[in-house]
């Protein structure tokens, strides 16, 4: 049984929720102490709680210390099994997390297809949003050789959650090794109405007026033209909610990349507009070819199941890519090199 401390490196969630996807591939049981140890609220909360008995629920696994705040966890993971399978976090915890812990699994360790729905936060923060997922990390799993179809039955803003995720899971493929370089990574940009634009995306209140939106997409239009860059944003006006969501997506990358920023009470729609905007120009600036920041930690562990070596540029080297090879490293006898320093561009070498 591997020995994990849970809080190492970045010290958050995704030490917990990569663990239980590679127990569940590899068949390694592990114990996982100090969960979240350094988190305002430490331990197990409702959306780590939901990856844990998702993850069990999949392969009849044997699990001790499934308890809401725990901070000790022991896994022993069972055969996966495909199916129609329904989690509800009870929260506006996030749906992303969850489908990223079940998603290889179902998808590598079986030979028929299943229906995972998850209902909780869609668009949270500090998470993947639905649109992330289904914008840059399906295209991500096509590059790899994968395939997920995603459906959002319902949107849902923290705090109120009420969201609904749907995917639909193809089994069978093997994951491709990836071998990105500077120079032949970028995409021709999208091209609309006559135009070649660096920038798409869509402006969405969900609940609140139209005007919010108005203003998220005013002001991220105005700044992104300011630095150089053409766009055309949409203006969506969802049911449900209430909640405000900015979407950017990159597309002189090697996939299509979003950025995104929520709104909140009290949180002026420019400044939403700002940090989409911020997120993107740095990127663009840092690697305008290279793996986004939020993508990079999530390839690692596909690619650490791929039979070749892989290798792809970083735009940013952070605390979560770092702690995530850790991981990988745990279960696999892969090699993973990240060159650069935390906060500046790199490259990750999967051998």
């Amino acid at each position: 049984m591997l020995e994990i401390d849970g809080s190492f490196g970045e010290g958050g969630g995704q030490i917990l929720r990569s663990s239980l996807t590679l127990a569940l591939l590899t068949g390694r049981p592990f114990r996982l102490v100090r969960i979240r140890a350094n988190r305002p609220k430490p331990g197990l909360q409702p959306q780590h709680l939901m990856c844990v008995r998702a993850a069990a629920q999949i392969s009849q696994a044997q699990v001790q210390g499934d308890a809401l705040g725990s901070s000790e966890l022991i896994f022993v993971p069972g055969t996966v099994r495909p199916g129609q399978y329904h989690f509800s976090i009870g929260t506006a915890g996030a749906t992303s997390l969850v489908l990223q812990t079940v998603y290889y699994p179902l998808a590598l360790a079986c030979t028929e297809p299943s229906e995972v729905v998850i209902s909780g936060g869609t668009h949270v923060p500090k998470s993947p949003c639905f649109h992330f997922l289904d914008t840059t990390w399906r295209a991500w799993l096509e590059r790899l050789g994968l395939r997920l179809r995603l459906k959002m039955r319902r949107p849902g803003f923290y705090p109120r959650g009420g969201g609904v995720l749907e995917a639909q899971i193809n089994p069978g493929a093997a994951v491709q090794p990836l071998r990105l370089d500077e120079a032949d990574a970028g995409r021709a940009p999208i091209a609309r109405w006559g135009r070649q634009l660096a920038v798409t995306g869509f402006s969405a209140v969900a609940g609140l007026p139209e005007t919010i939106a108005q203003r998220q997409a005013h002001r991220a239009e105005k700044r992104l033209r300011q630095a150089g860059y053409d766009c055309e944003l949409e203006l969506q006006t969802w049911e449900d909610g209430p909640g405000t969501v900015l979407a950017l997506v990159w597309q002189l990358g090697p996939v299509p990349t979003l950025f995104a920023a929520l709104g909140e009470r009290g949180k002026p729609a420019e400044r939403v507009a700002d940090e989409a905007v911020e997120e993107l120009l740095e990127h663009a600036e840092r690697g305008p070819h290279a793996v986004d920041p939020h993508s990079a930690d999530q390839l690692l562990l596909p690619l650490a199941l791929a039979p070749g070596p892989s290798e792809f540029p970083v735009s940013q080297v952070t605390s979560h890519l770092l702690t995530n090879a850790e991981v990988v490293r745990l279960f696999t006898s892969r090699q993973i090199t990240v060159l650069g320093n935390e906060g500046q561009p790199g490259r990750v070498r999967v051998e």
